[in-house]
């Protein structure tokens, strides 16, 4: 059996997105699909969204279930996956506290996610410290499991480093305890950072530039129709950009050869359909058409399957139940050697009260 264990979740602020999909979801499923893994643990990151939604606890409460139905939706399994919520793990929030001795202010500072993250929020001065301190919580995530592999998106590569980096500090001072987890980005370009319907950098909840999992055909529809494209390709004659052209992006993403044959016979692949625009006689209107039949192709299957589970709300509580407590198990046994690394189980070390009552013994 393979020794891989891997990790990765979401923060519960919104239904997941299409670019959560091929960022991560699509792997995801993959994976759990194959014999290469010991354990796999999907978790709902409630705990880290309230570090910026803390005075709208609400928000994050009623999706947790909206981000557990996509899960589900999208064909993760908890038969094979261990899906579990963040903040029903205590030993998660022990381990943070730990693993903040060995991180200065000066390096979470020049975390680029971090300031990114922190910018887009406009914190400015006013920066939560949970939220500034969220790398050291996603460090604890990722040891309490002890994760070997952590499929995420691009823009968390420089969180994954600063985890890295807790592992060795620790395991430098305290001795091998900590496993160095490795990140799993997605093999297709377009995937790494899918922009948002607007041409924006990120695909975002809080820009409102996204297509949800669970979008309505209709709705989805009129987002994919009136999308970013080319703002020089004004009529269906002039050439056309593909960099930077969402509508291609998305294309890049989500495009399958089969999709030719049963949505625009008129081309054999991708490319043609590029090469095409780009000398000018393609309308946007068509290209859009096409996306828009593969989404929709892509998504029906997600939506159906969301359908059938919400059907019974309470089994998907009772899902999440059994997952939280496998998984506190294992961060249970991780907490424990780390507390035995750092010497700290004072009423479990038998050698050191043997030691002490010599010490005191007259």
């Amino acid at each position: 059996m393979s020794d891989k264990i891997y990790l990765t979740g979401d923060r519960p602020t919104g239904r997941l997105h299409i670019g959560h999909y091929v960022g991560s979801l699509r792997r995801r499923v993959e994976i759990q699909n194959t014999d290469d893994y010991k354990d796999f643990y999907v978790f709902i990151a409630d705990a880290q969204a309230l570090t910026d939604n803390m005075e709208n606890p609400e928000k994050v409460r009623q999706n947790v279930i909206e981000v557990a139905l996509d899960y589900l939706s999208v064909g993760l399994d908890p038969n094979k996956v261990t899906i579990f919520i963040q903040s029903q793990i205590p030993e998660l929030t022990e381990l943070s506290f730990y693993y903040m001795d060995l991180v200065s202010v000066s390096r979470l500072q020049r975390n680029p996610t971090v300031k990114t993250e922190i910018s887009m929020r406009g914190f400015d001065s006013s920066i939560p410290v949970g939220f500034f301190t969220y790398p050291i919580s996603q460090a604890a995530d990722i040891t309490a499991f002890k994760a070997t592999h952590v499929p995420v998106g691009e823009d968390q590569k420089p969180m994954l480093e600063q985890a890295t980096e807790i592992v060795r500090r620790f395991n430098h001072i305290y001795g091998d305890t900590l496993v160095e987890p490795q990140i799993i980005l997605p093999t297709n370009a377009a995937c790494l950072r899918l922009p948002g319907t607007d041409g924006k950098a990120k695909m975002s909840k809080s820009l409102g530039n996204c297509i949800y999992l669970s979008e309505d055909p209709k709705d989805m529809k009129k987002k994919i129709m009136s999308m970013y494209t080319d703002p020089e390709h004004l009529r269906v004659e002039d050439p056309g950009h593909i960099e930077g052209n969402t509508v291609f992006t998305y294309l890049d993403a989500f495009c399958r050869p089969e999709h030719f044959e049963e949505f625009w016979a008129d081309y054999k692949n991708l490319d043609e359909v590029k090469e095409h625009y780009q000398r000018g006689g393609l309308g946007d209107v068509k290209v859009k058409k096409f996306l828009n039949n593969i989404l929709q192709a892509e998504l029906e299957p997600m939506r159906l399957r969301r359908a059938e589970f919400e059907k019974d709300i309470p089994a998907v509580y009772e899902m999440l139940r059994k997952g939280t407590e496998h998984a506190r198990e294992a961060a249970a046994a991780t907490l424990s050697e780390v507390k035995r690394a750092m010497k700290i189980n004072y009423f479990d070390d038998t050698a050191l009260i043997e030691e002490q009552v010599k010490r005191y013994a007259k």
